[in-house]
């Protein structure tokens, strides 16, 4: 396993879809939200390792705002035949606001599975009023092939896409979905107050969120695969899901 700087971004070699949704998450943070730098445990920035014989390389982007303590952007790729993004927005736990994750594998120039949501973390598992009254006013969307959550699911809220997009026309169709859902996730945390008084609830609803997203045993046997117990469990905790204090 190496660590270091990469003198260019693997984005440019991934899956053209991926590489869409990445510019897409990036310049939504940058048009609504305040950026400043947040800064990553030197070692886990930038990372290669070996997975049965081909190359995986793993980059992090990370940001905070007042709003968000992390805003994370991974990309991962194994050799030719594997591509990975993942994103999740991490709320400061005085503000009552639900998680934005997405994710998408793509494989042999075919993505395999593509999922974007906004969590709830109250302790009724509802997203707060405005969130819901603007995501219902969204167009329904319909997609040829929807994918079964697993077990571990209980944390995706109703309006969760999770598909296996047939075409460029239904990649097209998520990738203004996820649009839409960070235009309306920004605007309503910037309208949002803070409620120290509901940080307990916050933030238990944020550890139940880390918690069942641990449980992602294909992440984390790639993961053990490629760098052993003790690193995955080190990256799952700290980079991927980590538990705010």
């Amino acid at each position: 396993m190496t660590s270091s700087t990469p003198s260019t971004s693997i984005r440019t070699q991934q899956h053209p879809f991926i590489q869409k949704l990445a510019t897409c998450i990036e310049e939504s943070w940058q048009q609504y939200l305040d950026l400043a730098p947040y800064l990553l445990p030197e070692d886990l920035g930038y990372v290669e390792g070996r997975l049965e014989g081909e190359k995986l390389v793993i980059e992090n982007r990370c940001y905070q705002t007042p709003q968000f303590r992390k805003l994370h952007l991974e990309l991962a790729r194994v050799g030719n035949s594997l591509d990975i993004l993942h994103c999740v927005m991490f709320p400061r736990p005085e503000y009552a606001l639900p998680m934005f994750g997405a994710d998408l594998v793509g494989g042999r120039g075919q993505i395999s599975m593509a999922i974007a949501d906004l969590s709830p973390t109250s302790s009724d598992h509802t997203l707060p009023v405005g969130y819901q009254l603007e995501l219902r006013s969204l167009p329904t969307i319909t997609f040829s092939q929807t994918r079964t959550f697993p077990q571990w699911a209980d944390i995706f809220s109703e309006f969760c896409v999770f598909i296996r997009p047939e075409n460029e026309t239904e990649e097209t169709q998520f990738l203004d979905r996820i649009r839409e859902y960070l235009r309306i996730h920004c605007q309503q945390a910037i309208a949002t107050p803070p409620t120290p008084e509901r940080v307990e609830e916050i933030l238990a609803g944020q550890h139940h969120y880390c918690t069942q997203q641990q449980q992602n045993d294909k992440t984390r046997r790639v993961l053990e695969k490629a760098f052993g117990e003790a690193w995955a469990e080190r990256y799952m905790s700290t980079i991927l899901f980590d538990l705010p204090s």
